[in-house]
């Protein structure tokens, strides 16, 4: 009888101590830089604010990385995470991550439900999407006095247009600028690229500018990269080349012609210690003029629809954000939707076709 005693009252202690721990705590791995402080700013704060919940953020260049790796080695730190679009399909389908419970979220400002608010594909059953971002071809116009790019060919035209440029360190968004540089137009990007005669021409379109490129693989990097001079012209997150243009006054020009937008947003993954946590954070986190307020911070377009007509001006600037956010008519039909469904299937095979480019 003693023994079960203590047994019963080592449980109870152990759930209380569980119990106390989930109601406190929660762990997100974020992607740093702007796109982390609009987080802090418009999410964050105001959670911990509201629920007495103690949040902590780890950084990481892409999320979706720690994140297999953590349900893999069966040992999970992170609740929730923000990953693109194609990183959390494949990670549902690959089972390592938890399904949302979509009841959770709040409805729009006019009483429609989530499901109708958010817009088409925003919402999976591992993932809620919380911005519209783009991959787009960003230049310092000091360098340019005279005439300036302005379409994808001219991000590849080192001789009109001189100077290092940088691209982030992978396949996916490269081969699509690389074809519409190459004159495909951009309806038939994705059909092109997926026969490998279309493969070889994105390819051969990033031969003609290797010996010119520097690889990126963090976002703060290539505003930086601007900044200091290394490069005159990158293909970037608008998110992080508007930050700089606008918050830290840098004489960067964003070129909507050939961006490649698509979504990101959270994930539970697989065995979170503080999965209730994170569904609220979530539902917190989504509603409509939650998204509209980190609109405000980093120009990323938020995924209500209702939220659209809630951005106000950049965060402490007469500036309205409308205009220079990717999802912004006269800008969205500039580029194209990355396909979620091509990067699922083909990711892995052009992955490891681009590293061994890359070491050729």
């Amino acid at each position: 009888m003693k023994k079960l005693l203590i047994a019963s009252t080592a449980l109870v202690g152990m759930a209380s101590i569980a119990s106390a721990q989930d109601s406190g705590v929660l762990n997100i791995l974020d992607w740093g830089g702007a796109y982390g402080a609009s987080h802090a700013t418009a999410y964050n704060a105001p959670f911990e604010a509201e629920t007495g919940i103690r949040i902590t953020v780890a950084d990481a260049d892409n999320p979706s990385t720690p994140i297999k790796a953590m349900v893999e080695a069966g040992n999970v730190t992170a609740d929730v995470a923000s990953v693109e679009y194609a990183d959390a399909l494949r990670l549902c389908d690959e089972g390592a991550l938890e399904e949302i419970d979509l009841s959770v979220l709040k409805p729009g400002p006019d009483g429609s439900t989530a499901e109708d608010d958010f817009l088409p594909g925003a919402l999976t059953e591992c993932f809620v999407a919380t911005d519209v971002w783009s991959m787009v071809m960003a230049y310092d116009d000091s360098k340019f006095p005279d005439a300036k790019p302005s379409t994808p060919a001219d991000f590849f035209d080192t001789a009109g247009f001189p100077g290092k440029r940088t691209l982030r360190k992978g396949a996916k968004f490269n081969l699509e600028f690389a074809l519409m540089a190459d004159g495909v137009a951009p309806a038939d990007v994705y059909d092109v690229l997926g026969t490998p005669e279309g493969v070889d021409q994105a390819f051969a379109k990033l031969d003609t500018i290797k010996s010119d490129v520097v690889w990126w693989e963090a976002g703060a990097q290539p505003p930086q990269l601007l900044a200091d001079g290394e490069v005159t012209m990158a293909y970037a997150f608008n998110g992080r080349i508007f930050n700089a243009a606008i918050g830290e006054n840098k004489p960067f020009n964003i070129v909507w012609t050939g961006q490649v937008y698509e979504m990101e947003g959270w994930i539970i993954p697989k065995g979170a210690p503080n999965k209730d946590n994170a569904l609220k954070y979530i539902a917190f986190t989504t509603e409509a003029e939650r998204l509209a307020r980190a609109a405000e911070l980093i120009s990323y377009g938020p995924t209500r629809k209702s939220s659209g007509a809630l951005v106000g001006n950049v965060d402490g600037k007469d500036i309205a954000m409308s205009p220079h956010l990717p999802t912004t008519p006269g800008n969205i039909e500039q580029g194209i939707n990355s396909s979620a469904d091509f990067w699922v299937d083909h990711d892995s095979e052009l992955s490891e076709r681009f590293n061994a480019w890359l070491a050729s």
